[in-house]
């Protein structure tokens, strides 16, 4: 996880108005719309964008380590 709880939120919020505007909307960008609705969606969903991991860039102050039971 590289996202924290106020980027999730942020990215929820943000994608789901895409994807409802999207959806009430009849423009040439509906595409495009849609892509960043999903994409801010599933982000937000899984707590992990590739583009943080690509720029080594955390917003989540937690790490994980694997224990050793």
């Amino acid at each position: 996880m590289n996202l924290g709880i106020l980027d999730r939120v942020l990215r929820l919020v943000v994608g789901l108005g895409l994807v409802l505007f999207d959806y009430v909307s009849s423009s040439g960008w509906e595409l495009i719309f849609m892509l960043f609705g999903v994409w801010s969606v599933t982000t937000s969903a899984f707590g992990f964008c590739p583009f943080y991991k690509f720029a080594g860039v955390r917003s989540c102050p937690a790490r994980f380590a694997p224990s050793k039971a």
